[in-house]
């Protein structure tokens, strides 16, 4: 029997919540953490009809990526869509769960998803975010440095981009004297004691802590174990806003455009003027990301690939590269891959099923 609170554990855990912007919502949004899931729908958007889709397949959990209940909830009496989706999902014991900007920002989210459609190649975060990484600094006896460390970088600690189990070791002298009560590990209680140690530094990221002291303490053999918890500025390179990579060929304008066209199945693109040059480094950005244009310029990038630029924005650009609105929906239809993956590679007791319903609210005519 799976619970939804286990599900809820796995998602966050690829993108923990904490990644999310200020302004967003995630997580669980509806339901009971302790009810077990009989099947789960996942969709890009919850409407009524997706709610119908879950009732018709016995779904009792939604996985979203956008956010029913985004600017907060004060009623519920069936005065507008979001009041009536939610009240219909109470109603029918259907949860509901939203992965958002929290999935846009993680390394292997909506933009990796983007940047492998695309075959783009040495792909990384157009702009990592700061103040997400830690450093830990701990004094351990020489002889219980090898398992201490290990389990340390088990917690997940000792990532700086492709490589891992990175630390740094310096030897010195430790001092202390325990009182009465204390029960050293080494030396005599009331006595001064110099003992060799090595300080052990290393990082890792902000939502690890946890799991990464929990590891510190349960494999340090003194009783009162020495480290401190810095905070870093350097920027986390696998959570960021956007990605940039590189075709494996230089193409056209025209030809970079008829690949994005059927790429993503778009009826049309808006885009700023063709100037005859050859596209080969590319940007992108699921969702509405023309605040990131000039990140985007300012990264040399040939291209760039987002959805809901205002008309003046296209002006912004000042013919630095090429800029492309391929549509919100469009642009992050293939978060949907992503949950599905994630939850069938983890459980198989339960049917995990794509929603039918395209819930793209803007239609063309061309």
């Amino acid at each position: 029997m799976t619970k939804i609170n286990e599900i809820v554990q796995v998602l966050d855990k690829f993108a923990p919540p904490m990644y999310s912007e200020d302004y967003d919502n995630v997580g669980l949004l509806v339901g009971d953490r302790n009810a077990e899931v009989k099947s789960v729908l996942i969709t890009l958007d919850i409407t009524q009809q997706v709610i119908d889709e879950a009732i018709k397949t016995g779904a009792n959990l939604i996985v979203a990526h956008h956010p029913i209940i985004f600017r907060g909830l004060k009623k519920l009496t069936g005065a507008n869509e979001v009041e009536r989706v939610v009240m219909l999902a109470i109603k029918n014991d259907i949860a509901i769960y939203a992965g958002h900007t929290n999935f846009d920002n993680i390394d292997g989210g909506v933009n990796s998803k983007i940047c492998s459609k695309l075959n783009l190649q040495n792909c990384k975060n157009l702009d990592p975010k700061p103040d997400n990484l830690l450093k830990l600094v701990v004094f351990i006896p020489e002889t219980h440095l090898e398992k201490f460390r290990n389990a340390v970088f088990m917690a997940g600690a000792g990532h700086i981009g492709n490589y891992d189990r990175t630390s740094y070791n310096i030897e010195g002298i430790g001092t202390f004297r325990g009182n009465e009560n204390s029960k050293p590990f080494i030396g005599k209680k009331e006595e001064m004691s110099f003992e060799r140690e090595i300080r052990f530094e290393t990082i890792f990221p902000t939502h690890l802590q946890g799991a990464v002291i929990s590891a510190v303490l349960n494999n340090h053999p003194y009783e009162e174990v020495a480290y401190d918890i810095y905070p870093i500025k350097n920027k986390y390179q696998q959570v960021g806003t956007g990605m940039i990579g590189t075709l494996p060929n230089q193409l056209s304008e025209t030809e970079f455009l008829a690949l994005v066209k059927e790429t993503f199945g778009v009826k049309c693109i808006k885009h700023t003027n063709l100037k005859n040059k050859k596209i080969k480094k590319i940007a992108v950005c699921g969702g509405s990301c023309s605040f990131m244009i000039s990140k985007a310029i300012a990264k040399n990038a040939d291209a760039f690939i987002t959805a809901d630029v205002k008309y003046h924005e296209f002006f912004d650009v000042e013919n630095k590269l090429f800029l492309l609105d391929i549509g919100h929906y469009e642009s992050e239809q293939y978060t949907k891959d992503i949950f599905y993956n994630i939850l069938t590679e983890k459980f198989s007791t339960f049917a995990v099923n794509l929603s039918k319903i395209n819930t793209n609210p803007i239609n063309y005519y061309c």
